[in-house]
This record gives C-alpha cells, sequence and structure tokens, in this order.
C-alpha cells in the first residue's frame, strides 16, 4: 500500500474514522507532515483542524531515528533502548534536546496565530504521516492527555509494528492502516513525500 501524497492518505484514513462524525472532534495534526493528513480527515469527519507541537529527539548521527521526542508543556520522552544501543552521551542527548527545544519554540511562533483549540471534553484524533519509533506521538499523547480530552484517538496511514504496540498504551483508541512487518522508514509509504514549509502548513490551517 502506497499513498501518492499525504491529502490522499488522509482522505483513505477519514473513510476508517466516519464512526466519529457525530462527535465534532478535534483533529490535531503533528507539524508539519502530519498536517496536510489531518486537514483531509478533518474535511471528511466534519471535525476541526488544529496542531499539536512535538519534536523528535533524533540521533545526532541518525536524525529519522527518534532517541525520544519533546512536547509543548515540557513532556519528555526517551527511548531508551536507542540512547543505549547508540551510546548517546549525556552531552550529546542534551545537545540535541537544547536545539529542538529551540526548534519548538520557533514553530510555536511561526504556526500558532492564537491560542491552542481547547482540548477539555473533546473527541480529539491525533494524527501524523507515519509512525517509525512512536516517539513522536507517545510525546504528543501525553500532551493532550494533560488537557484532559474525552477520548484521545490515534489515527496513522501507517506504522511499524512495534510503534503501533506502544502508542496504543497511550490512548483510548488506535487506527492504523498499514504496520507493515518491515518499516524502513515513514517515507517508503508515499510517492510523494516532500519536506512540507511553514507556509504550506500555515495556509493549511487558515
Amino acid at each position: 500500500m502506497v499513498y501518492p501524497d499525504r491529502a490522499a492518505a488522509g482522505r483513505v484514513l477519514g473513510t476508517a474514522l466516519e464512526h466519529l462524525r457525530g462527535t465534532h472532534p478535534l483533529v490535531l495534526g503533528l507539524p508539519r507532515g502530519g498536517v496536510p493528513v489531518a486537514a483531509a480527515v478533518a474535511a471528511l469527519v466534519d471535525g476541526e483542524l488544529d496542531v499539536l507541537l512535538v519534536r523528535k529527539l533524533g540521533l545526532p548521527w541518525q536524525p529519522e531515528l527518534a532517541m525520544g521526542a519533546l512536547g509543548e508543556g515540557n513532556v519528555l520522552v526517551l527511548n531508551r533502548d536507542v540512547v543505549e544501543r547508540g551510546g548517546v552521551s549525556a552531552d550529546a542527548f542534551d545537545e540535541v534536546e537544547r536545539a529542538e527545544r529551540a526548534e519548538l519554540a520557533r514553530r510555536q511562533r511561526a504556526l500558532r496565530t492564537g491560542e491552542p483549540v481547547p482540548l477539555t471534553g473533546r473527541t480529539v484524533v491525533i494524527v501524523d504521516d507515519g509512525m517509525a519509533t512512536g516517539a513522536t506521538v507517545v510525546a504528543a499523547c501525553r500532551v493532550a492527555r494533560a488537557k484532559d480530552p474525552e477520548w484521545l484517538v490515534v489515527a496513522m496511514p501507517v506504522s511499524s509494528p512495534e510503534a503501533a504496540r506502544r502508542v496504543r498504551a497511550e490512548c483510548d483508541e488506535l487506527v492504523c492502516l498499514w504496520t507493515p512487518a518491515e518499516l524502513g522508514g515513514v517515507g517508503m509509504a508515499y510517492n510523494d513525500f516532500h519536506q512540507l514549509t511553514d507556509a504550506e502548513v500555515t495556509t493549511l490551517l487558515a
């Protein structure tokens, strides 16, 4: 199963979330790649669209592999097995964390035009373009959980089996369309997997 692009993946994902239509869900895209997926989902389920800001903490020499993740509200999630296998020193970890905290703050300024939409009492759907380790989505779930949603859903076009198992424990419902036994990277699920700009994200949010 390969999607033409993120919007196409979101349309397929939206059909799997039709049962949420009557709840007027709040659909939270994880910038940047999750936002076009979330926008397509929100349109199909009559939902409200916003972003939830998190940052992957990538290995210094392999940034796509998450050794952890940061979220708004000082949430920090560690992939201890990745840190230990990679032999990442405390100083190296701290350097990555400092850089990603700065980027998280920059994205808050760039992507948020006002206050975040309140999550309390809502059906909330966290959407990204896929999960490899699940660390970023775990961070997102913990950020969302702290804001007291009524029902927390994670919806993904593609995930590794390990990430799906990890994230299932953090949410009330997990909807994942494809869990290939060997996921070399989320990009393998897309023909068009270009890196989005802030401008593309803000246009979708508008």
